[in-house]
């Protein structure tokens, strides 16, 4: 129930009411991790790592104990450095949270009043939307035609309150990207005071030449932060790490609200150590590339088709309406046979699964039971 008190009535209520909107607010729903009466799942509903995390970074993590009764570096110094090398960027231009999540909260938390508002595509991924209504904004979807990202879409809902348009490329849950001269095109057509916030957390999967995370047009530009994560690629979602590349007056401004130990020594140390391991870099990409096509003509070969060739580790797939063949119905069974894979529907997409791209065992396996599923 949403309590929408005045601040009188509020401070005169027989108990602590939250501000305006916080109770409107859908808490985020992660993808299911245990089904009843299956000891060990396989979990395809949250875009892991199929490989695990390198080594060395488990190494690393290890090696950790040793210093847990310390405060970590607040500004995460050696995971800067690491990134300033590897990527070519100004270290005091980069900044972190516990995972990106935390990025785009602090991000909405500096820029927003009541009143402004957020721009993301309908399908967005839902913690933009999160934060902006704990900062009382408005947050307006645009239409995303065949689950897409529309530049001219997003343009049709900017206003003279807009503070920040959130554009995550490739997308989540959908897996489908926009080419990078049409985020240019998007960045043109803003205000100057806008900030373009680019969620790269699936960059890394994305291969195609036509593909670019935008580090180089936040380089150069005053309003486009690029956001990544070490959840993905790197495999190391238990340690909460996403930093992000930004212009000096917004990480000033950051700085300033973020809490002062939000990334952890353990974490630290194995992000430096992941960023370090090329091969299970270059291995966890393999696996996608290789498996990627096979799981999404198996689909299509049993009328279950992705919604748009996928630039990450998973497939957004629809189902039919039809009594018996539904994705709540599939989601149901796939359990029963162990398999755990995403609903979409708290992104308004009712009708589709979100499936991670597994093992070979886990994408057979997969496959086998949808086909026994289809039959009836």
């Amino acid at each position: 129930m949403s309590e929408t008190a005045p601040p009188d009535a509020r401070a005169a209520g027989a108990r602590p009411i939250p501000k305006p909107g916080i109770l409107d607010i859908h808490p985020y729903v992660p993808g299911k991790a245990k089904v009843e009466g299956i000891a060990n799942p396989v979990k395809l509903s949250a875009n892991e790592n199929a490989l695990g995390s390198s080594p060395k970074a488990q190494a690393a993590y290890a090696g950790a104990g040793a210093s847990l009764q310390m405060y970590p570096d607040p500004r995460a110094n050696i995971v800067r450095a690491a990134l300033a090398e590897r990527f070519g960027l100004e270290p005091e231009r980069l900044i972190f949270g516990c995972g990106s999540d935390e990025v785009f909260q602090i991000l909405n938390h500096a820029y927003l009043e009541p009143g402004d508002n957020i721009v993301q595509g309908e399908y967005g991924f839902a913690a933009f939307a999160i934060g902006a209504r704990a900062c009382q904004a408005e947050v307006r979807m645009a239409h995303e035609p065949g689950y897409r990202i529309d530049v001219d879409e997003l343009l049709k809902c900017v206003d003279e309150r807009t503070r920040l348009v959130f554009l995550a490329n490739p997308g989540n849950p959908t897996g489908t990207w926009i080419p990078f001269s049409e985020v240019e095109r998007l960045h043109r057509a803003l205000p100057p005071s806008v900030i373009l916030v680019l969620d790269g957390a699936y960059g890394e999967f994305a291969v195609d030449p036509g593909f670019n995370d935008g580090l180089e047009l936040a380089r150069r530009s005053q309003n486009v932060v690029v956001t990544h994560t070490f959840s993905k690629l790197y495999g190391l979602a238990a340690l909460r790490i996403g930093w992000g590349y930004a212009p000096d007056d917004i990480v000033a401004a950051y700085d300033r609200i973020r809490a002062p130990f939000n990334t952890s020594i353990p974490g630290q140390l194995a992000a430096v150590a992941a960023l370090g391991d090329e091969a299970f870099q270059r291995a966890s990409v393999a696996l996608t590339e290789q498996w990627r096509p096979w799981l999404a003509q198996q689909l299509g070969g049993m009328g279950l088709e992705p919604v748009g060739p996928s630039a990450t580790n998973f497939l957004l797939v629809g189902f039919p309406q039809k009594p018996g063949k539904t994705a709540l119905e599939a989601e149901a069974f796939l359990a029963t046979r162990g398999l755990l894979v995403r609903s979409t529907a708290v992104y308004g997409l009712p009708d589709h699964l979100r499936f991670t791209i597994g093992l070979e065992e886990h994408n057979r396996a997969l496959i086998e039971a949808l086909a026994d599923f289809m039959r009836g």
